[in-house]
C-alpha cells in the first residue's frame, strides 16, 4: 500500500468527545505526518468508518473486530484493562488523547511495514514483532518506567529502520510489572531474547536498564542504551516517573535488587552503546554519563554518543542523532 492511499478512519463514542476540534486537529495532524487521509467520527457503530479504524470507545465497552481485512486499533484515554481480543491489531491505553497519534503510528507501520508476530510463552501479552531476513538478531526492548501503558509500538519505527539496514529485529512485547509483577518481566524479557537468538539487544529508556540487566547474563555481542534508566538507586533516591521504580520493584530500592541495577552490575562484560539526548531529563542524562564513565573505568568497551533531541528522538529515525546511534551500531555488529 502507498502511503498516498492509506487510509485511517478515527469512531469516537459519543461519550467521549469534550471538544472535537481539539480531536480532529490532532488526528489530522498525526494523518499528514504520515501522508495518511481519513475523517473523525462521531457515532457507537465502527462500521461508519471505510478504511482502516482507531476506536475510542465508551467507558466499559467493546469494540467489534468482525471484518478481517481491516486492521483495528482500540484507544481508550485512561487506563483500563488490556482488551486482549484477537481481531484488535493493538490497544493503547492510558496515554490520554496523545494515545490517538500512537495509534494513527501503528496502523502506518503496520500497513507499510507489516511485521511477523512470533510468540515466546503462552501468554497473549509474550510475543514480539519480526522483521527483516539473514542478518544479525537485533531486540528491541521498549520503556515506559515499566508501566502497563507503554507497549512495543513505541519502538515500531526504529525496528523497521533497522531492519531496513539488513538486521533481523525483533520488537519484544512483554508483561509489565505493574499487572505481572517485577520477575515475571525479567523472565519474559529473558524467555524472548533466547528464543530470538539475539545477537544485540536495544534498550530504550525503561527497556534500557531490562535490555543491560539482561546483557550482563546473556553477554551478546552488542547492548545498547537508548536514553535508558541505568541506576535504580538512583533513579529511586531522585523519584525519577513519579516514583517508577519503586512501582515497578514493589518497594524502595535496596542491595537486594542490585541484580537488577546495570550499574551495580558493572562490568557487563560486553561492548556497550549509551546514549544520551540533550533536552532529555537531567536526570537520565546524569545516569547515563556517570555510568558510561564508571563501565569505562571498570574494563567495559563502552561508546557514549551525544546529540540533539528529547526523550524519543534517540528511538525515532527522523531525528538528527539517530544517524549517529545507527553508525555506532553498524561498526560494532556489521551486517
Amino acid at each position: 500500500m502507498s502511503e498516498s492511499s492509506e487510509r485511517i478512519d478515527v469512531v469516537l463514542h459519543p461519550d467521549t468527545v469534550r471538544d472535537l476540534g481539539t480531536v480532529t486537529d490532532l488526528v489530522q495532524s498525526a494523518l499528514a505526518a504520515r501522508g495518511a487521509t481519513g475523517e473523525v467520527h462521531v457515532s457507537d457503530d465502527p462500521s461508519v468508518a471505510s478504511g482502516d479504524v482507531i476506536v475510542v470507545p465508551a467507558a466499559g465497552g467493546r469494540v467489534g473486530t468482525q471484518a478481517s481485512d481491516r486492521c483495528v486499533v482500540r484507544v481508550d484515554y485512561g487506563y483500563v484493562a488490556a482488551d486482549l481480543s484477537a481481531g484488535l491489531h493493538a490497544h493503547i491505553r492510558g496515554r490520554g488523547l496523545g494515545g490517538l497519534r500512537y495509534a494513527v503510528d501503528r496502523i502506518h507501520h503496520h500497513r507499510l511495514h507489516p511485521a511477523t508476530v512470533e510468540s515466546y510463552g503462552a501468554h497473549p501479552e509474550q510475543f514480539a514483532e519480526v522483521r527483516g531476513t539473514g542478518g544479525p538478531v537485533v531486540a528491541l526492548i521498549h520503556g515506559g518506567y515499566w508501566r502497563a501503558p507503554w507497549r512495543l509500538d513505541s519502538l515500531d519505527a526504529a525496528a523497521i529502520d533497522l531492519a531496513d539496514r539488513g538486521y533481523v529485529t525483533w520488537n519484544v512485547e512483554y508483561r509489565s510489572p505493574d499487572e505481572h509483577g517485577w520477575e515475571t518481566t525479567t523472565a519474559d524479557v529473558a524467555a524472548a531474547l533466547k528464543h530470538a537468538g539475539a545477537q544485540a539487544v536495544l534498550g530504550h529508556s525503561a527497556g534500557g536498564q531490562l535490555a543491560m540487566r539482561w546483557a550482563a547474563d546473556a553477554r551478546p555481542a552488542l547492548a545498547v542504551s537508548l536514553a535508558g534508566v541505568l541506576d535504580l538507586k538512583i533513579a529511586d533516591d531522585r523519584g525519577l516517573g513519579d516514583g517508577a521504580v519503586r512501582a515497578a520493584l514493589g518497594s524502595r530500592y535496596t542491595d537486594a535488587h542490585a541484580e537488577s541495577s546495570p550499574r551495580a552490575r558493572l562490568p557487563l562484560g560486553v561492548p556497550q552503546i549509551v546514549v544520551v539526548a540533550a533536552s532529555d531529563d537531567p536526570n537520565l542524562n546524569d545516569i547515563g554519563r556517570e555510568y558510561a564513565d564508571a563501565a569505562r573505568r571498570a574494563g567495559d568497551d563502552i561508546d557514549l554518543v551525544e546529540g540533539p533531541g528529547g526523550h524519543f528522538d534517540v528511538v525515532d529515525p527522523r531525528s538528527e542523532i539517530w544517524p549517529a546511534i545507527v553508525e555506532r551500531i553498524e561498526g560494532r555488529l556489521p551486517r
